[in-house]
């Protein structure tokens, strides 16, 4: 059996690859970079806010997958995250994140993430706010409105004001036509 290169693996995956320590990119791979328009150097020692549309985005997202990074030890899910830089910077993108935490008892002490773009197959509308996108990306798991709720940590009343404007920005009839209208992009 040959002897595997798992640093030439790790840097030519196919997916795009982040190894943290509290919440900081401490290395990345090629596939990463060139999803967020970037280097390598302008990455290491960066914090994943880098990639986030917001602040407030970055805050909320490290709060809500803390405990079951802890519990479970994985977290999955559809997010929108932006270019950093290149001829695409700040532009806002789907990307389907997956993370690992290598110690279950402090979840962002260390962790392996995966990134893939969901670019082609899902346009982010601009006009959304970044509650209204991490609802409609709750609702495409096929949440209902209180479990997005107890997940942002919102009433599930918040939820249906803003599942109502997402209903109205894509001119969607019911729940299931804006799921459909969001997944198609």
């Amino acid at each position: 059996m040959p002897d595997i290169d798992y640093r030439l693996a790790f840097d030519l995956a196919p997916l795009g690859m982040a190894l943290s320590r509290q919440r900081t990119m401490v290395d990345c791979n090629q596939a990463l970079c060139e999803m967020f328009g970037t280097s390598r150097e302008q990455l290491v020692g960066q914090s994943f806010q880098l990639l986030y549309p917001s602040v407030a985005e970055y805050e909320r997202t490290g709060a809500r997958i803390e405990p079951i990074l802890g519990r479970n030890g994985t977290y999955a899910d559809d997010r929108v995250m932006k270019r950093a830089d290149g001829r695409f910077k700040g532009e806002p993108f789907w990307c389907h994140v997956t993370g690992r935490a290598l110690h279950l008892g402090a979840p962002h002490e260390a962790g392996i993430w995966s990134f893939e773009d969901l670019s082609s197959r899902r346009a982010v509308r601009s006009e959304l706010t970044g509650r209204e996108r991490e609802v409609a990306a709750l609702l495409m798991d096929g949440l209902t409105s209180k479990e997005i709720g107890k997940a942002l940590g919102i009433s599930h009343r918040t939820v249906e004001i803003h599942r109502a404007r997402l209903m109205r920005k894509y001119e969607a009839h019911s729940t299931p036509d804006l799921v459909h209208r969001l997944l198609a992009g």
